[in-house]
């Protein structure tokens, strides 16, 4: 028994230890999240719902349809992307689910030659 508890606090903080390492990323992660949320409230996107041709109609034709993904089984919906300036527009089957506001890519890392 006495072998039992040291090995239990143990494994308890370095679960502790880990968790608050990884404490500054999580909350990084939420502030980017809401962050997107706000730009997104604040934009005039399609919405959840709308047809393939009422974006068309409403928003114009998209600079670029990507490639339909999934479509291979019933439970597994065709999904279509539309690019627009700024942001993207994402549809099961023929209506929408989603648009999100687009952001831009991080730079590459400057590499450092020996």
């Amino acid at each position: 028994m006495s072998r039992t508890v040291p090995t239990t606090l143990q494994a308890m903080l370095l679960g502790g230890m880990i968790a608050l390492a990884m404490a500054p990323n999580a909350q990084a992660e939420t502030f980017s999240i809401k962050q997107k949320v706000q730009q997104e409230q604040g934009k005039d996107l399609p919405r959840r719902g709308m047809t393939m041709a009422e974006v068309e109609k409403r928003y114009g034709a998209p600079l670029k349809k990507l490639p339909p993904a999934g479509g291979d089984a019933p439970k597994h919906p065709t999904i279509n992307r539309w690019e627009y300036p700024g942001y993207t527009v994402y549809f099961e089957r023929s209506r929408v689910i989603h648009s999100v506001v687009n952001t831009p890519a991080a730079p590459a890392p400057a590499s450092s030659s020996p």
